[in-house]
């Protein structure tokens, strides 16, 4: 029996061509997975047909995308997970997911190699392999635009000379990722700093300087999850999908960054990640009401060092597993309701309610009827600074000595 090749397969030119360059490079035989995280386009089947005509010998195709809104989402909601206080994680969530399937087809197919389609470069080839040596330990890795010199003008000369069924001369400018936590937009003129984004860069989001009338909505959580939006019963991926489309019609979620990749350059992205970010303004602001301060304080150090293991790869690492722990457990009283208001690409956190709130109107009111004893006030300031009283006093006393 041949060797086995599992490949990372989108359906587009270049992992297209890759099913016949890696079978003339290697020998072996070329196992085609298709993973739907919600990035839209054709339909899996479609996807299928396409791998197999293009001399796939199987055709594994998954569609993740409930497990990746239930798993993979909401962890980094709950975690308010944000890049540079900036990126929430649109690609970074989606390899692991992918990984997962990819090491399954592996498994299934007797596959013991497996190969994706990122450049050497990029962080995406970090998240695919380590994630692969994780979970799959005893299978090697390969990509055929770093390691096999695939590069684009042999991928079209490949397709053509073969009689690919894939269309060969259209060109986007920009390299483009998506899923349904996120759309994210690279390369081209982009890659000049100085050049602003032109309207052609987005899809998720309208132009938040056209937008229509206020949205305003009512997000329940549950234990850290949205559980339903006005009132109507929600799963997660029905969550973001709705944030994504009532969120994105007010140009929300827009992000323009020059982010640090995990292998030491800058690199300029464009992302619009309008369910996420309204979501996450939803989250946040429920976390205000009813974590306690000093747990919250801790809980974005976490937040921070967890959203760097996701953006490095490291999902499946001991690491990422405690933490999930610690913000699991932060996210047991993160019920109740936000109410927001959308418009113009802001959204705007107007009223919150929760049984496990530890807003307490009587403690907080400038009112008649005040259950707050003022009168401790004046020891408690004395207590605090104390520390920093006797320490000023040295520096006085030894200031004047010299």
């Amino acid at each position: 029996m041949s060797e086995r090749i599992v490949l990372a397969y989108s359906g587009g030119l270049d992992t297209s061509v890759a099913i016949g360059w890696i079978a003339e490079a290697t020998g072996a035989e070329v196992i085609a997975v298709a993973v739907d995280v919600g990035q839209g386009g054709e339909s899996l089947e479609t996807i299928r047909q396409r791998a197999l005509d293009c001399g796939a010998v199987e055709a594994y195709v998954a569609d993740a995308r409930e497990e990746f809104a239930a798993e993979y989402c909401m962890p980094a909601l709950k975690a308010n997970g944000l890049y540079m206080d900036s990126y929430p994680l649109v690609s970074a969530l989606s390899r692991p997911v992918i990984v997962k399937h990819l090491v399954a087809a592996a498994r299934q197919f007797g596959a013991t190699t497996v190969s994706h389609g990122c450049t050497g470069k990029g962080n995406d080839q970090v998240r695919f392999e380590v994630g692969i040596q994780t979970l799959g330990p005893d299978l090697k890795c390969i990509a055929p635009v770093r390691d096999l010199a695939l590069t684009r003008d042999k991928a079209i000369s490949f397709a053509e000379a073969k009689n690919l069924p894939i269309a060969t001369t259209k060109k986007n400018p920009f390299s483009i990722d998506a899923n349904v936590w996120g759309r994210a937009v690279e390369t081209g003129f982009l890659e000049d700093i100085w050049n602003g984004p032109t309207p052609d860069v987005y899809e998720y989001t309208s132009d938040p300087a056209a937008a229509p009338a206020a949205d305003e909505v009512v997000i329940t959580f549950k234990e850290g999850i949205p559980v339903a939006i006005d009132g109507k019963p929600v799963t997660p991926l029905q969550a973001i999908e709705e944030m994504n489309r009532r969120a994105g019609a007010q140009g929300i979620g827009r992000i323009d960054i020059v982010e640090d990749r995990l292998v030491g350059i800058k690199s300029r992205e464009i992302y619009e990640a309008p369910g996420a970010m309204a979501l996450m303004a939803a989250h946040r602001e429920l976390e205000n009401v009813t974590v306690e301060r000093e747990q919250a304080r801790f809980k974005k150090t976490v937040g921070q060092r967890w959203t760097e293991l996701v953006y490095d790869g490291q999902w499946f690492s001991p690491l990422k597993q405690s933490l999930d722990a610690f913000i699991e457990d932060t996210q047991k009283y993160v019920s109740g309701d936000i109410r927001m208001n959308m418009h113009g690409g802001r959204a705007v956190v107007t009223g919150r309610r929760s049984d496990s709130s530890l807003y307490d109107f009587n403690l907080a009111t400038y009112d008649t009827g005040d259950s707050f004893d003022q009168s401790m006030a004046r020891g408690f300031i004395e207590l605090f600074g104390m520390s920093s009283k006797v320490a000023s006093g040295r520096d006085q006393r030894l200031a004047e000595g010299k």
